[in-house]
């Protein structure tokens, strides 16, 4: 999936073009496919949860969203929609088929159905912190980003999320969409911190550092990214610019070789060829 069609256009440029993997800034497409009701009982005895603590329509619920997620990571979102309507007609109690929901009409940019979706998830299980992720990044794309950030907060407060880097960065992206850069620099940091690889993250901390003039640390994370099989036009040219600005013209010609070999027909290089560094 590409990274545009997950950020959304209220959020900065330079994160478009990221070809990430899966659902990378999203929850899980199913959110940690809640246990059947029996689950519970049986966990507290001491028992094995077994395929006996799901009912038949919890059965084929959950074979429907199996099913329903491939479709959606697949691009077929409305085959994905039609298995998640067999699913809630199976069990009309399912928190997951709910959140999917919610993401396909998010993909769908029918804002008031997704969040509908949302609400009757996080209504069935109130605590999860993938719906709450969810949830804010739906928000986020409305410009809600007060109570976006609420639901960040609150996914990153769980001691049980296993994923607050993916939020630490979608709350960063957020934040900074709201013109609020020294916030969302402080989360990009504590998600680089948990997760170094990610080059969305590397590439909005070069850009901030730079925007603040602090372009010799700002080097050390665009570096990383050309250096990784994600640069792209976007994270050369901020190079560019970041070596511009440290009056290093060696590596600036460098990273100017690169870019013209390999998008020559990309904005970036036309710009470089302008000498549009304000770009």
């Amino acid at each position: 999936m590409k990274a545009r069609e997950v950020l959304g256009s209220t959020l900065p440029r330079g994160a478009y073009r990221w070809v990430l993997a899966g659902l990378m800034l999203m929850a899980s497409v199913l959110a940690g496919c809640a246990a059947p009701p029996g689950a519970a009982t049986a966990a507290r005895s001491g028992e094995v949860v077994t395929a006996s603590d799901e009912t038949e329509g919890q059965r084929r619920a959950r074979i429907r969203l199996e099913l329903a997620a491939g479709y959606f990571e697949a691009g077929k979102t409305t085959v994905a929609l039609d298995e998640v309507k067999q699913a809630l007609i199976a069990d009309p109690n399912s928190a997951d088929a709910y959140n999917l929901r919610g993401l396909i009409y998010m993909r769908l940019s029918d804002y008031g159905i997704a969040e509908d979706s949302f609400r009757r998830a996080l209504a069935l299980r109130p605590g999860d912190p993938d719906l709450r992720h969810n949830y804010g990044w739906l928000l986020c794309q409305q410009r809600r980003f007060a109570e976006a950030d609420q639901n960040f907060a609150a996914a990153l407060a769980s001691p049980i999320y296993q994923a607050k880097d993916k939020t630490l960065m979608a709350r960063g992206l957020c934040l900074e969409a709201a013109q609020q850069y020294a916030e969302a620099e402080q989360s990009f940091f504590k998600a680089y911190e948990l997760n170094p690889a990610n080059p969305v993250v590397g590439y909005q901390l070069a850009s901030l550092l730079l925007r603040r003039n602090d372009a010799e640390r700002a080097r050390f994370y665009i570096r990383r990214v050309n250096n990784s099989e994600f640069a792209n036009s976007e994270s050369l040219w901020l190079g560019i610019k970041i070596e511009r600005a440290l009056g290093n013209t060696v590596a600036m010609g460098q990273l100017a070789e690169q870019l013209h070999k390999r998008f020559p027909d990309s904005r970036e290089w036309t710009a470089y060829e302008r000498g549009a560094f304000n770009e």
